[in-house]
Order: C-alpha cells, then structure tokens, then sequence
C-alpha cells in the first residue's frame, strides 16, 4: 500500500501538495532506487487522482453551460 492510502479522499490540493512533496524529494536526491520507484508509484497515484478530479470538474461545467440556456456551448477554460 502506498503512503497515501486514501488518495480518492483526498482534494485536489490536497493531491498537489503531496505530488509537488514527492518531486521534492526525487530532485534532493540520495534515496536508493527501490525507494525512488515507490515515490514514482505514489506520484503516477497522484497524478491520476488530479487528472480525475479535473476531468469531472469539465463535465460538471459543460453540464451547467448546456442547462443555462439549452444550447451546447464549447469555451475554452483558463484555469491559470
């Protein structure tokens, strides 16, 4: 089991914030191989769980443009 047991609990910060730690850690270096593919493991987990959380966040919003006014709208999103 990873270190992160419930990552489908967890929020999308929440997620961020864990990915962006185990970055950390892979960059400061001095870790033995088989503990550098655990924290990948743990990352490509994250990553998922990030991808997922992003991707119902567009069908809810493509869902809410198409009730508004009954027409089916594509606008590009600037998440940034």
């Amino acid at each position: 089991m990873t270190e992160f047991e419930n990552v489908s609990e967890m929020t999308f910060e929440q997620s961020i914030d864990a990915l962006e730690a185990l970055v950390k850690r892979l960059e400061d270096g001095g870790i033995d191989l088989d503990e550098s593919l655990r924290i990948y493991e743990q990352a490509v987990a994250l990553r998922d769980h990030c991808r997922s959380i992003l991707e119902d966040g567009e069908r809810r919003i493509r869902k809410i443009m198409n009730a508004a006014d009954g027409t089916v709208r594509e606008e590009e999103l600037d998440l940034s």
